[in-house]
Formats: structure tokens, sequence, C-alpha cells
């Protein structure tokens, strides 16, 4: 069975421009868009080898929106952002680690 800290019931764009994901543990995330963006993973904005972030902070304007976000499987979502990019994949495991409140790898108070 899955961990209910990185499974998710809903993920849900808003038009502010934040993304949230409720969990299955009932805790519940949400961050900018653009962090999420700045946080891409692909092989466009991080060395593959050296882990080395190719994508400059800079380049990710906050006024950033996701325009479509689709399931990968059941373990992330893939986003397509308002700058066009649309390669990265966003394990929940790792959205999780990246939650804004600190709560990686805690149990959510119910």
């Amino acid at each position: 069975m899955s961990d209910p800290r990185t499974a998710a019931r809903l993920v849900q764009p808003f038009p502010s421009g934040e993304i949230g994901i409720v969990w299955e543990d009932g805790h519940e995330s949400i961050w900018p868009a653009a962090v999420l963006r700045r946080a891409c993973a692909c092989a466009r904005c991080q060395d593959e080898v050296t882990g080395r972030r190719l994508l400059r902070p800079a380049d990710v304007p906050d006024s950033l929106r996701a325009l479509e976000i689709v399931p990968v499987g059941r373990y992330g979502i893939a986003v397509r952002w308002s700058d066009l990019h649309d390669t990265g994949i966003y394990p929940f495991q790792r959205l999780r680690a990246l939650c804004p409140c600190g709560c990686a790898g805690q149990e959510a108070s119910r």
C-alpha cells in the first residue's frame, strides 16, 4: 500500500496561480506556480549527471501559471506551464518534500 503522505487525493490549480494538493493523510500543500516551475528537475532544467541547475530562477516570472496538469501513473504529475515548458515530471514524493510548511516525512495532524 502507498504511503498516505505521498499519495495525492486531489491536485488543483487555483485562479491565483497557486497549485494545491490534498494528500491522502489529510494534509494540504499549496505552492505558487513559479516555485514549482523553478524546482523542475527535467534534463533541460537540471544536468542529469552533475545535478547542476541549468534553469536560472530569474528566468521564471512570478506571474507564471499552470496551463494543464496531467497525472503520470499513480506517482506524480506533469505540468504544461504558461512559459510553454512541459517536459518535467513531479513525483508526489518530491512534491511532498517540497511542501512549503516543511511537513515532509512527518505525520500530518488531523
